[in-house]
């Protein structure tokens, strides 16, 4: 007996011990490809810091991202507890079918108003522009029987018709959650990542088309291409949940396909394609649309040339854009997130006939960036 304790004190030292070096020895990272996240950095020490308990928390924090052989360690973590019955990981719940869902918690009326209000007062400063709102659904508004029993989830639906009723009439409120809701046997979002597929977006882009004035392409216009069949998205990364299926990313192009160029404005860099083929070597294959996000991307195309569309949003409008080239001679895209200059002197300066604000609904309840609108005005 006390020879096997001895034997079991060995390999413990031994492993606390190569645990240590395999620490000691392994670089920083300033980026997991495979969480899809910037991690934490090893704090400057100072006797300040240290006095006010700053040092030690992100330290504690640093040690927990640097660990030698983190993917293994959170990949064994995530099956043990998948093994024990959990089906909620990070905000992320392991659903039917192979699907992740993220967690939606339904804003406060102090947020609604609050967001509601930065429009209307952009609304305000540009009236003679044409306005629409699209505010996506998550998949788990979508499909909630592919839930597990009993999550707690909010009501999307309600939302975003608070969210709508908080609007002037001028500003046309598309109704996404119908109809993505009446295609709901199509493969509508990636089961490992929070997007709509591009098959989501069509339908989305054609419910655009009354709000926008434009007749919509049938999908038989297109020529649907497989990109990719090894994507593992952000819902993945998140939660940590492996063993999963991988999704696949397909991109329409026009069967009668013109000419566009695509300005990416603050990089001063010029493409000719809506698509970054190389970003599909990379784990974020969704950055396969646009290059991913960036401050202001212009887009020309052989459309109407007295027709500029300007587009505030998120990530949703990526896959969607592509579909609206038709229609416009310009399009800018602007992600608030990372836009510093005037959103405002720039409406003015373009002059464009439409707006569209494309978000899904809980990034625009979560994110505060879309606020900055309400500054841009006062």
């Amino acid at each position: 007996m006390a020879q096997s304790r001895s034997l079991i004190g060995l390999l413990l030292f031994f492993y606390i011990g190569a645990m240590a070096l395999a620490n000691v020895l392994t670089p920083e990272r300033s980026f997991s490809d495979t969480e899809n996240r910037v991690l934490e950095q090893r704090p400057d020490f100072s006797l300040r810091t240290l006095i006010s308990g700053q040092f030690t928390s992100d330290y504690e924090r640093s040690a927990s991202d640097q660990v030698a052989l983190r993917n293994i360690w959170v990949g064994m973590k995530t099956d043990l507890d998948r093994a024990m019955g959990k089906k909620e990981s990070n905000g992320v719940f392991l659903g039917k079918d192979g699907y992740l869902m993220e967690r939606f918690t339904s804003p406060s009326d102090a947020e609604l108003e609050e967001r509601a209000q930065a429009i209307r007062a952009f609304d305000g400063a540009v009236p003679g522009l044409r306005k629409v709102i699209m505010l996506v659904p998550t998949a788990a508004a979508l499909f909630p029987e592919k839930l597990p029993a009993h999550v707690p989830v909010g009501d999307q639906l309600a939302d975003l018709k608070r969210i709508g009723g908080l609007l002037p009439p001028n500003i046309q409120v598309t109704d996404a959650y119908s109809a993505l809701y009446a295609e709901r046997d199509q493969p509508l979002f990636y089961k490992t990542d929070h997007h709509w597929t591009t098959k989501g977006a069509y339908y989305a882009y054609r419910q655009l088309s009354d709000q926008l004035g434009i007749v919509p392409q049938e999908e038989s216009s297109f020529r649907i291409d497989l990109a990719t069949d090894e994507f593992y998205g952000s819902l993945y990364s998140k939660s940590g949940f492996r063993r999963l299926k991988p999704d696949e990313i397909s991109i329409y192009r026009p069967k009668q396909e013109g000419p566009v160029k695509v300005a990416y404005v603050e990089e001063g860099r010029v493409t000719e394609s809506l698509y970054e083929k190389d970003r599909l070597n990379e784990k974020d294959k969704y950055a396969v649309f646009l290059g991913g996000n960036h401050a202001l991307i212009r887009i020309v195309t052989d459309g109407p040339p007295e027709k500029k569309l300007l587009v505030i949003k998120d990530s949703y409008a990526n896959s969607l854009i592509p579909f609206l080239t038709k229609h416009y001679g310009e399009i800018d895209v602007v992600d608030l997130r990372y836009f510093t200059d005037s959103l405002l002197d720039l409406t003015r300066e373009r002059e464009y006939r439409d707006m569209l604000i494309l978000y899904n609904i809980k990034t625009f309840f979560e994110d505060p960036s879309i606020l900055n609108l309400s500054e841009e005005a006062s």
